[in-house]
């Protein structure tokens, strides 16, 4: 008779105790890590991928968000990556890309845009300017920063298995992919940062609202991506390179983003009626892209697949109780106008300083509602803003007469050339959507009633009324006021001739509201501001103006959700 053998199970791994436990590690959940880790505020980010994105995916990074970037100091760092700085970040529109050139607005290089934003005024009145890279750049920047933090972890080869708010705090599971170790996590609370399938938001049985399966002859339906090599592409190329090239033939419609400025490319194309490309070979990738050129190039394909555009979708609600979801699982775009990873970084921003106000007892849970009460009024903002450029390029009828070369193709290609110019314009040149976003209504700004300017893509006017971005200057001294900002609160005091500050400061200490005081006495700021003193949020975002601290208590009470 055999002895026994023993069976020896694996130990369990203690409980593993944070304050918030971000599932998603794309730009959203490492943005809300940075939020939170240099707040001290202990996170954890899971993320079942084994590591940051490979594939480019979205390849515009905004004004607002590069502010954001340049509040958190590495802003410049950003700009450095993706183009080399002297490339050119021109959108250009082409029957095929190595024919006729249609319309191309002209944007300035990563160089170009450090010097020229200190001379801009009007609409472009910015600490930064937009800057074009890839966003499987971005993510590796925002995670370098965010393991940095000592109270942040992020774990990539992690998924989130199960999870349960027991009112409490949020009891989940997370597995290792490559061990298949489970490992269990008690947290304060829970943010689904998990992308467009989500599933934090199915668990929840949150249902999206809005619309989606929208039909256009481009940027809407099926999509075939293809991230490749082409050296020689700029050897065919009849005018200067571009950041994005787009094609626009009776063919096959696509577009292209130049991902290092040297020879790697983000390539989407169309698909006509009656294509499958889910079964499509690097044969058929290699035709696809010889039908947007024009002529056949050797390519190396790194990775193709399909993807579908035409959404507009909105989640009818942000959170369930100790559970918030944000990014593409809260908000899905049609990526017109680059608008999904951008409103994805703010919701991270917005929330970031929430929910360390809160796990750090400076401000009462119900601040955690003001929350969806202003990002999902923006998130329906911006997917409407996309839809609108999405309908501008996609609903355009590329006739067969483009491609002639004929007395009757050259006026098809003036018709196409003048439209595409307006439409450029349109998606391109965007300050309004980058900087007008606003929480009017919000229950944590103290609104002033004053009549606000127009919300326009394509223009912005600066306003201070509580609600929206700071008004940007360049100070005497060459910095830009949004370096003068706290990264709390900021109580600024402009002008000459000012009130006395004593009852905010009194006010901040007894209510642990971290607030400095930013006194600046140049008439012209009071002057933008139309008041000596504003409130600017951790944000960025004027939370209060006024003439008098008189009322100091009530506003910071109300700021911060008491």
């Amino acid at each position: 008779m055999k002895d026994d053998i023993p069976m020896f199970s694996q130990p369990q791994p203690p409980l593993l105790e944070t304050d918030v436990l971000i599932a998603g590690g794309g730009p959203c959940g490492l943005m809300l890590a940075n939020e939170l880790g240099r707040r001290g505020v202990r996170c954890l980010v899971v993320d079942a991928k084994p590591g940051t994105a490979f594939n480019p995916q979205a390849n515009a990074t905004q004004a607002r968000t590069m502010e954001h970037f340049r509040r958190l100091g590495f802003a410049n760092e950003i700009r450095e990556l993706g183009l080399p700085a002297d490339h050119p970040t021109d959108i250009a529109y082409f029957t095929r890309y190595s024919q006729h050139e249609l319309s191309r607005i002209s944007l300035p290089t990563a160089a170009e845009a450090l010097v020229k934003i200190k001379a801009m005024t009007g609409s472009w009145s910015a600490a930064e300017l937009p800057h074009r890279v890839s966003q499987k750049f971005v993510e590796q920047a925002l995670r370098r920063h965010a393991q940095a933090w000592p109270s942040a972890e992020v774990r990539y080869g992690w998924a989130l298995e199960r999870f349960v708010d027991d009112g409490n705090t949020v009891s989940a599971t997370i597995r290792s992919t490559e061990a298949n170790l489970p490992q269990e996590v008690k947290a304060q609370y829970l943010v689904g940062a998990d992308g467009a399938r989500s599933f934090v938001r199915r668990q929840l049985g949150i249902e999206w609202g809005g619309v989606t399966g929208i039909q256009r002859e481009f940027m809407g339906g099926k999509m075939f991506a293809v991230y490749l090599r082409a050296p020689t592409f700029v050897s065919v190329l009849q005018h200067p390179k571009a950041w994005m090239y787009v094609a626009v033939n009776p063919q096959r419609r696509a577009f292209m983003a130049s991902v290092d400025g040297k020879s790697e490319y983000a390539f989407h194309a169309a698909l006509r009626p009656g294509e499958d490309a889910d079964n499509w070979t690097e044969d058929d990738a290699r035709r696809v892209f010889a039908e947007a050129v024009g002529v056949e190039l050797p390519i190396e394909i790194l990775s193709m697949g399909t993807w579908l555009a035409g959404h507009a979708l909105v989640a009818k609600n942000f959170q369930r109780g100790r559970v918030f979801i944000a990014g593409d699982a809260a908000h899905l775009f049609t990526p017109t106008g680059g608008l999904g990873y951008n409103t994805a970084i703010e919701d991270a921003v917005n929330l970031g300083w929430k929910l360390a106000s809160v796990v750090r007892g400076q401000a009462p849970a119900q601040l955690l509602d003001s929350y969806a009460a202003e990002r999902k009024p923006l998130a329906e903002r911006n997917t409407g803003y996309a839809r609108r450029f999405a309908d501008s390029v996609g609903l355009f009828t590329a006739k067969s007469e483009l491609d002639e070369t004929s007395e009757r193709g050259q006026a098809e290609r003036e018709l196409a050339a003048e439209y595409f110019n307006q439409h450029a314009r349109l998606e391109f040149n965007i300050p309004g959507v980058t900087f007008g976003g606003r929480y009017d209504g919000s229950p944590i700004i103290v609104g002033d009633g004053a009549e606000l300017p127009p919300d326009e893509p394509n223009t912005y006017t600066a306003t201070a009324s509580p609600g929206g971005r700071p008004p940007h200057a360049w100070l005497d001294d060459g910095h830009s006021l949004f370096d003068k900002f706290h990264s709390e609160w900021t109580l600024l005091v402009l002008g000459p001739d000012v009130p006395s500050t004593d009852a905010f400061e009194v006010a901040a200490q007894a209510l642990s509201v971290d607030l400095r005081v930013v006194r600046l006495p140049q008439t012209s700021l009071s002057e933008l501001y139309e008041a000596p003193l504003a409130l600017i949020r951790p944000d960025q975002i004027v939370a209060w103006r006024g003439t008098t601290a008189d009322e100091a208590q009530t506003v910071l009470m109300r700021v911060t959700g008491r």
